[in-house]
């Protein structure tokens, strides 16, 4: 089993896929490394490939807009992406790409070891609970798979091209707080 910083590092000098290449850093996960419940998302923009950090930006906005309104903050949560790069142009990230990265998302969710993952969009979801999960019609859904509870929300960034979601994904997290709170008693 490594350890946060060896885990780190190996994302630092990663080159297992090409975005190896055109990458400004690599995007480990952020938040409290004890967190009962971690969002995944599909992959860094390019304001998170910059600063290398997740959710920076009006998507980390959103994002802490839907935290707050489910009593939750990033200090409590732990925050990642499937893939540790951005693909150029914001693109779906590839097969090859997520495959490489998988084994980081592993190990950052064997170290943390979360009651709840929630997945933030179509491709984290895809990749996470089922390839043919349709998160217009099952975001909010609860599956419990190997002792986590999985669940998925609309990206925010899908929130911001879409405000007519915002309502409806304001919900589903505060039904995260209720799941949370349940598995806590």
């Amino acid at each position: 089993m490594y350890t946060w910083e060896e885990l780190k590092q190996f994302a630092d000098r990663c080159t297992r896929c090409p975005l190896c290449r055109t990458r400004t850093h690599p995007v480990m996960g952020r938040g409290s490394l004890k967190a009962d419940v971690m969002f995944i998302a599909e992959a860094p923009g390019r304001q998170e490939d910059q600063q290398g950090i997740p959710f920076v930006g009006p998507a980390g906005h959103m994002l802490d807009e839907l935290l707050a309104a489910a009593s939750l903050s990033r200090d409590e949560i732990y925050l990642t992406n499937i893939i540790k790069c951005n693909p150029p142009f914001n693109r779906d990230p590839s097969d090859e790409e997520k495959n490489a990265c998988i084994p980081y998302l592993k190990y950052e969710t064997l170290l943390i070891r979360p009651k709840i993952m929630v997945c933030l969009g179509r491709v984290a979801a895809q990749r996470i609970i089922s390839p043919d999960f349709r998160i217009t019609r099952e975001h909010g859904r609860w599956t419990e798979r190997k002792g986590y509870w999985l669940t998925a929300a609309y990206h925010p960034s899908a929130l911001l091209r879409d405000p007519s979601k915002v309502e409806e994904t304001r919900r589903d997290f505060l039904a995260i707080r209720d799941k949370l709170r349940e598995l806590s008693l």
